[in-house]
């Protein structure tokens, strides 16, 4: 069994790794709190059709990327490629659309059958946010400035830019649409198949085309200002003077399109230079058709996804582990003393191991290689004094101190490693 690896786009979390993870929730987790956010947990899989009639038949992930299969049951059910899908179906199950807003924090896997690269996995994480109710384009801004304030608090904000772009209302869209029609048909020969395909069913998708030759094509392409209704125009730039006010700094990018078929109005990504071509770490954008979609009533909402392998990426200096305590007794009779003394500490939220085997040196040495601040070693001789020498490891110091002292001792030396 020694040669079984992880499955192709899977990886183990450890050490560094699991570190720099569970920092980028917890931020991300203590930042949308304030904000007012609620946590959800949905299932993994979902019923295929949760994620094939939101998403769209003609995107990326509905087409190539899903993991689906019938179970022993015979129905078909998907992992999860995408958080916001669940969310809604869940608003609904749950009966929650006459109890809005509605302001959801999720984290947790996806999956996506995808070639592996820099910071992309086929089983992968995401930190997003849902603001399901609101109609306004403050609800835009305020869900941007969220992560941007994720983004600042992770110490990534300085590598990020923020581009944000309109897909418009269903007017603007329809006017829209017609003109890529006109374009890219001008330009059918030239055309991925699968653009082909997007062509006849939704040219907007087009746009997002990941094919070398489409890019090409698409660079000349129309945007949609020009066909922007009145409404869709004063909601934008109502967005815009939004993120000025709240002082969250962005760029117009009328390239920006969602990956997904129930976008509209807002769309925007946050993208670094510093991860190759992955320089994505966080999009979204509004939809007011999804909840619809999963037989709810028509619900407005936005929202954004961001990468956790990619921002775990971008922190500077790895989230530093607490230093431990080491526990060291000494002869057989310490053993009960010294088991008191390390659930005291822990008790009092510090970290404690105990050392199990070994001379007094090797106990001494294993402490100084599991990064430990201090070593409490109990003696049989202080022991019957009712104390225990507790060692300084950075300092080399060492004082005896009263056993029922030594948790309080040692929160007033607390030091980093």
């Amino acid at each position: 069994m020694a040669d079984l690896q992880p499955v192709r786009g899977t990886r183990d979390l450890i050490g560094e790794d699991q570190r720099r993870h569970q920092h980028v929730i917890d931020t991300a987790r203590r930042i949308a709190v304030s904000y007012g956010f609620d946590e959800w947990s949905t299932p993994v899989f979902e019923d295929t059709r949760v994620f094939s009639r939101t998403l769209g038949e003609t995107s990326d992930v509905v087409m190539k990327e899903m993991y689906t299969f019938d179970d022993r049951g015979g129905d078909s059910v998907t992992l999860r490629p995408e958080g916001t899908a669940g969310v809604c179906r869940a608003l609904v199950t749950n009966g929650l659309t006459q109890s809005l807003p509605q302001k959801v924090f999720y984290a947790g896997p996806m999956f996506r059958y995808e070639r592996p690269q820099k910071g992309r996995y086929r089983q992968f994480h995401q930190i997003g946010l849902e603001l399901i109710g609101p109609a306004e384009p403050l609800a835009d801004a305020e869900v941007i400035a969220c992560g941007w304030d994720i983004l600042t608090a992770l110490g990534v904000a300085g590598d990020a830019v923020l581009e944000i772009n309109t897909l418009g209302d269903t007017e603007s869209r329809d006017a829209y649409r017609a003109a890529l029609v006109e374009y890219f048909t001008a330009h059918k020969a030239a055309l991925s198949k699968d653009s082909l395909e997007r062509l006849e069913r939704n040219p907007m998708r087009i746009l997002d085309s990941k094919d070398e030759g489409d890019k090409r094509i698409v660079a000349g392409a129309p945007t949609i200002h020009a066909h922007l209704s009145e409404a869709a125009s004063i909601f934008y730039e109502t967005l815009k003077r939004h993120l000025l006010r709240f002082a969250v700094p962005f760029v117009e990018n009328p390239q920006i399109v969602r990956g997904l078929d129930y976008y509209g109005h807002t769309a925007f990504e946050f993208v670094t230079g510093k991860l190759g071509s992955q320089g994505t770490v966080m999009a979204g954008g509004r939809y007011n058709g999804l909840v619809a979609e999963m037989g709810g009533p028509q619900t407005p909402a936005v929202g954004w996804a961001a990468g956790i392998e990619r921002l775990g990426m971008l922190l500077e200096v790895p989230p530093a582990i607490a230093a431990a305590v080491a526990i060291i007794p000494v002869g057989d009779a310490a053993e009960g003393a010294a088991m008191d003394v390390l659930q005291s500490l822990r008790h009092a939220g510090q970290r404690a191991e105990m050392a199990y085997r070994g001379n007094l040196k090797r106990r001494l040495e294993r402490a100084n290689r599991i990064g430990a601040r201090a070593a409490v070693i109990l003696g049989e001789d202080d022991l019957a004094r009712g104390v225990a020498q507790v060692k300084d490891l950075g300092t080399g110091s060492q004082e005896a101190v009263p056993l029922g002292e030594i948790a309080a001792y040692l929160s007033g030396r607390a030091r980093p490693i």
